[in-house]
């Protein structure tokens, strides 16, 4: 029954009639000036960055074209000091003891974050989260600190070569920071040891947001601790591995502090790397453009081995 004055609704069933679809309407209103605006909010950091990263990479760019002394006017030289770092036998060598640095920095402390994620995620007992404190530990003291207590742990006479002593294995014993063929093995296990604890805790952080049906789904098939782990868990820390990676990996290639207080580069220049070639260059022998072709090519190799690092995660997602 229809009320006179009322207009009847339409029959949808009826043939020929189309319900109308009305789009939502977006009743946000967008000020003029909104885009501005936030890129103010932005402005102060964006001036920081400016000021303190790319204008010191610009001139550090610009000084590797010239020969410098610090002190007196600077003589233009163009590609000569990229010329020199490719043609000097030591220069190529402090790359290739980065290369091998990375096993140490990046890789094993990688593998072992892994390996301790998965054993520390897994096991229920008390004093679990000191322990997990005190592997972490070596990632919070200074690398000052850490180079002078390791330098006097493999001191000749220190406590390493004592314990080998008093375990029989003496003819192990040796100069460890002074010896042509273990002293860069060396500080690269100082590096393993100062970085796997920052691993263990982004991994251990990253298994806890794996969802727990997955590992029920896969104790239901049959799978075993081993399967569980590259089934599960290896696939749901793909993100923080691709931090973890690009962060050690990057630590390993301007890795410093360590092998300054340490070994200064020795024996001969078996320890030598990029960052302590640009600090020796551009403080002891006053040739800061040489130091300035060093940084800008240690930094190429950076950004380029990072991208390369995050294409090959994209596309194996």
């Amino acid at each position: 029954m229809s009320v006179p004055g009322q207009v009847p609704a339409p029959d949808l069933d009826a043939p020929g009639v189309l319900p109308s679809v009305t789009a939502p309407r977006d009743d946000r209103v967008r000020a003029p000036g909104e885009p501005r605006t936030g890129y103010l909010y932005i402005l102060p950091a964006l001036l920081l960055y400016l000021a303190f990263v790319i204008a010191p990479l610009v001139h550090t760019v610009w000084l590797s074209f010239f020969t410098w002394n610090g002190l007196t006017p600077a003589h233009w030289t163009g590609l000569t000091n990229y010329r020199e770092l490719f043609s000097n036998s030591e220069l190529r060598g402090a790359f290739l003891h980065s290369a091998e640095l990375i096993l140490f920095i990046s890789i094993f402390p990688v593998a072992l974050g892994l390996l301790l994620a998965a054993t520390l995620s897994t096991v229920r007992m008390r004093g679990l989260t000191a322990f997990r404190t005190l592997l972490f530990l070596p990632q919070v003291l200074p690398l000052v600190v850490v180079g002078v207590a390791w330098r006097w742990i493999y001191d000749p006479q220190g406590p390493l070569n004592a314990a080998l002593h008093t375990v029989g294995l003496g003819s192990v014993a040796r100069a460890w920071l002074g010896d042509f063929t273990w002293a860069l093995r060396a500080v690269g296990a100082v590096g393993t040891w100062v970085t796997y604890g920052f691993t263990m805790v982004l991994f251990i952080a990253g298994v806890q947001k794996i969802p727990t049906s997955l590992y029920d789904a896969a104790r239901v098939d049959g799978a075993g601790p081993l399967r569980e782990f590259f089934a599960v868990t290896l696939p749901g820390l793909r993100n923080e591995l691709v931090v973890a990676i690009s962060l050690t990996f990057i630590s390993a290639l301007r890795t410093f502090d360590v092998i300054y207080v340490t070994t200064q580069g020795g024996p001969g220049t078996q320890t030598q790397v990029p960052s302590l070639e640009i600090y020796m260059r551009a403080f002891q022998y006053n040739e800061v453009g040489a130091a300035a072709a060093v940084s800008v090519v240690l930094a190429l190799i950076i950004f380029a081995c990072t991208l390369l690092i995050l294409r090959l995660a994209e596309r194996e997602g």
